[in-house]
């Protein structure tokens, strides 16, 4: 449908009689018939396009949530355990990941799987692009695994019986790999702190855990940002997420979740969003209805589950906390897990923001000292603008930290105890790959302390005291509904009327309004198709089309204002209320003790930890080959506290190829042998001649040469200049003073030390 300009005479003698004497003439865009044409007709066809959209939208809408078990992975899968077979029946199950054609897995390199959140949409998002966490392990040769859920939670089911059935997933994993290394498992959002809960009760079971925008440590933030935290006391506890499950017969609607995220940002929910498609309806389509297909598939949990989650997680702050333990009295202590623990974050998460997926760290150990005297490693990465959603759908992420994850996740599982900082940046162009280094990305993993993780940011303790007054609040509120109305509005409730409620939910609405069900609607599928085939986009510097893209930063200015305003005064109520010293007396929450401080510790375990610190010690001289050829790489990579990952592959391949020794006692060389240089600094490499057998200082020096890189900073050329000077003072003749009784040989199989 086109509208036809008209005629130039009479266009002319418009613009001469509106500008005559108009003395803003030159300030003002000559409208000319055409002008107005083009932009009216484009601006038709852009509507009848957009609305058909919303059309396909709702229509897929509707398709995906009337099946018990939507997901928008692109990969084909299989399904190998049902929960449903559970002695505690849950919605979730295993599924292995059928590899694309031409895709080859080494059945010897480590499994990958991957758990998706149950946040209010349906599972898939790990997979939802060829380049993401699944379609990158898959590239890497690896066997992935895929751990999702159906829409409606089974009867009765409740988070910990979730977790504790998930063991049995990853037993099976393990089960069908018995050559190769623990899972890598990584666990999005809401699925990371489910996963990491899962290794707290089987650590055995896991190789290197990423955590990706999950949060750990619910109450932390920085003021000025992150306002979400501050939802269950402003909403006067959780007995609201209990009397909307109520409504529900008992059931959750995942809806409520979602809005609470896109109320975080109202200018994209009710503008952004929406005009970016209508304004480039001939390229966002695909990209708007791939991300919908998600976004939409709004699922349900049982009321028992989100009120677990709420109580003890959002407002109660209690993992991090040791104050949560299973089914069968086990606590549930992050300290269990003894594989590495990456943490993928960024700045830019309003969600999830660094203070919440980083703080558990400073919630349980007081410095860098304590993490590495338990031999736990915690990798972070950083990202420095991208939001929550990115952090696990964009592309870009996958081409980057995904990917670099994958191929780095061996050289992770072997790093020495510790905090680091995965830093990837670009290579330079012109560089030349070479071996353990490939792809468009240099890694290196950054020494960091605790003062790091505080720089972030974190709350102050009269902070943490509004926190905790919150939370009593919380419970007290809770209890009184509890007592006085929930009996009434469980009578009351029923599954006709709690169905009927789910479809007149607003978010549930603005797909399915649209959707074919909607007799209105009949007529956009022709119109649509007409406006297409006689599609005429108006030139971008047509003064209408700019005057709209004017409005429309207007409208998302006035939203983002709004927006700030906002919470600015529910940050200032909060603390104000909650900060109230009446307030804190009333509840009970002003005690004198601190609102949070480190979990305790028993007499047994400093006694363990002192009787290891001597037994690092004792290590000084005692050893072989191995231990040496460790020692000295770590002397001289660690001299600027930066290890890179040529260094730390080639760690791993000379394991492979020279050590001949097994995953376990390596890393517990490793271990031991960076200990050692952590009490002894540079007096660890003076014993060295003792330590390697006759006439073999010459071969040491020279693997250590090819390990460390050969652009050796100014501290790594003068350590390795000393360690030449140590190993060039061995006797020719000197005999190892190994723990062993006879001299270690090359490929010879090593005790633990």
């Amino acid at each position: 449908m086109t509208i036809q300009p008209a005629s130039t005479s009479l266009t002319q003698t418009a613009a001469m009689d509106v500008t005559k004497n108009d003395p803003f003439r030159t300030a003002l865009p000559e409208f000319r018939a055409p002008v107005v044409g083009d932009y009216l007709t484009d601006a038709f066809q852009r509507t009848v396009l957009f609305l058909d959209l919303l059309r396909r939208r709702g229509n897929e809408q509707e398709e995906m949530t009337s099946r018990p078990m939507a997901t928008v992975l692109r990969f084909d899968h299989e399904i190998l355990i049902s929960g449903r077979s559970l002695p505690k029946p849950i919605n979730f199950s295993l599924s292995r990941i059928v590899p694309p054609e031409g895709t080859v897995i080494d059945p010897r390199k480590r499994p990958v799987v991957v758990v998706d959140p149950r946040a209010g949409q349906g599972p898939g998002i790990g997979g939802f692009k060829a380049q993401s966490e699944i379609g990158d392990a898959l590239a890497a040769g690896h066997a992935v695994y895929f751990i999702g859920f159906a829409a409606k939670p089974e009867p009765g089911q409740q988070f910990l019986d979730i977790v504790e059935g998930q063991v049995t997933f990853f037993e099976h994993v393990v089960a069908l790999h018995p050559d190769a290394p623990r899972p890598f498992a990584i666990g999005n959002c809401q699925a990371g702190y489910q996963t990491l809960m899962v290794a707290m009760l089987r650590p055995d079971l896991f190789g290197p855990c990423m955590m990706a925008g999950s949060p750990m440590s619910y109450w932390q933030g920085v003021h000025g940002k992150n306002p979400i935290r501050y939802s269950g006391g402003m909403l006067g506890g959780s007995w609201l997420t209990a009397m909307t499950s109520d409504l529900g017969n008992g059931l959750f609607d995942g809806t409520w979740l979602i809005l609470n995220f896109d109320n975080l940002n109202p200018a994209n929910w009710l503008w952004g969003k929406q005009y970016q498609v209508y304004a480039n309806i001939d390229t966002e389509t695909k990209r708007f209805m791939e991300f919908e297909r998600w976004w939409g598939d709004f699922i349900q949990l049982n009321g028992c589950e989100i009120q677990f989650l709420v109580d003890q997680l959002f407002i109660g702050d209690k993992l991090t906390r040791n104050e949560l333990k299973s089914s069968d009295g086990k606590t549930f202590d992050i300290r269990n897990v003894t594989s590495p623990i990456i943490v993928l974050t960024s700045k830019g998460d309003n969600i999830s923001p660094p203070q919440q997926t980083l703080g558990w760290i400073l919630d349980l150990y007081k410095d860098v000292d304590d993490i590495r005297a338990t031999g736990r490693t915690i990798v972070y990465c950083l990202n420095d603008k991208v939001g929550h959603l990115a952090i696990f759908v964009s592309a870009k992420i996958g081409a980057k930290e995904d990917e670099e994850m994958v191929r780095l996740m061996d050289v992770v599982d072997c790093l020495p105890p510790g905090l680091y900082e995965m830093v990837i940046a670009p290579r330079p162009s012109g560089t030349v790959e070479v071996e353990f280094t490939t792809g468009d990305w240099l890694t290196r993993f950054e020494m960091r302390t605790l003062d790091d993780i505080r720089a972030l940011g974190r709350n102050s303790e009269a902070d943490d005291r509004a926190f905790a007054t919150a939370a009593r609040v919380s419970e007290i509120t809770h209890s009184c509904y509890r007592t006085f109305a929930q009996p009434f509005i469980r009578a009351m409730s029923n599954a006709p009327m709690a169905d009927a409620a789910r479809q007149l939910n607003p978010l549930r609405m603005s797909y399915t309004m649209f959707a074919d069900s909607n007799p209105w609607m009949k007529a956009i599928a022709p119109l649509a198709e007409q406006a297409q085939a006689e599609r005429k986009p108006v030139d971008s510097s047509n003064p209408l089309a700019i005057a709209e893209k004017q409005l429309s930063d207007q409208i998302t200015t006035a939203l983002n204002a709004y927006r700030d305003v906002r919470d600015r005064l529910t940050e200032q109520f909060f603390y104000a209320f909650y900060g109230s010293p009446v307030v804190q007396a009333a509840v009970g929450a002003n005690s004198g003790d601190k609102p949070r401080d480190l979990p305790g510790t028993t007499p047994e375990i400093l006694e363990r930890r002192a009787e290891a610190a001597k037994s690092y010690a004792e290590k000084l001289k005692t050893g072989g080959y191995d231990q040496a050829l460790i020692r000295s790489v770590l002397y001289v990579a660690l001299s600027e506290r930066v290890l890179d990952e040529r260094v730390a592959a080639a760690l791993n391949a000379a394991r492979q190829q020279l050590l001949h020794v097994t995953l376990e006692h390596y890393k517990e060389i490793v271990r031991n042998q960076f200990a050692v240089l952590l009490l002894e600094r540079d007096r660890a490499i003076d014993p060295l001649p003792i330590l390697i057998p006759a006439g073999r200082a010459v071969e040491l020096l020279r693997q250590v040469k090819s390990i460390v890189s050969d652009a050796l900073t100014p501290g790594e050329k003068q350590r390795l200049d000393r360690l030449e000077q140590v190993l060039a003072a061995a006797p020719p003749a000197q005999i190892s003073t190994s723990a062993s009784p006879t001299p270690q040989k090359a490929g010879e199989p090593l005790v633990a030390t």
